[in-house]
């Protein structure tokens, strides 16, 4: 895997991490504000959702990247 693959396969896994990340926690306020979406999150934590959708996008990259090197799976032979 070279070093620009890596980095489009991490962001790509970044990117997926987040969206299953974000919805965790969130509760919408009991009496919203107005001019707020009733639905939006009382305290959303985005920095806390970033670290940890960081941390666990490096521990998929090195996942996938252990799982072509060794040669589980392939992508090149025909």
């Amino acid at each position: 895997m070279t070093i620009v693959s890596a980095i489009v396969t991490y962001l790509i896994i970044w990117w997926l991490v987040l969206f299953m990340v974000l919805p965790w926690g969130n509760r919408p306020r009991d009496l919203p504000e107005l001019g707020h979406a009733p639905s939006a999150p009382e305290n959303p934590r985005i920095w806390l959702k970033f670290s940890v959708t960081t941390g666990m996008s490096l521990i998929f990259l090195l996942v996938v990247w252990g799982v072509t090197e060794t040669g589980w799976i392939n992508f090149r032979e025909s």
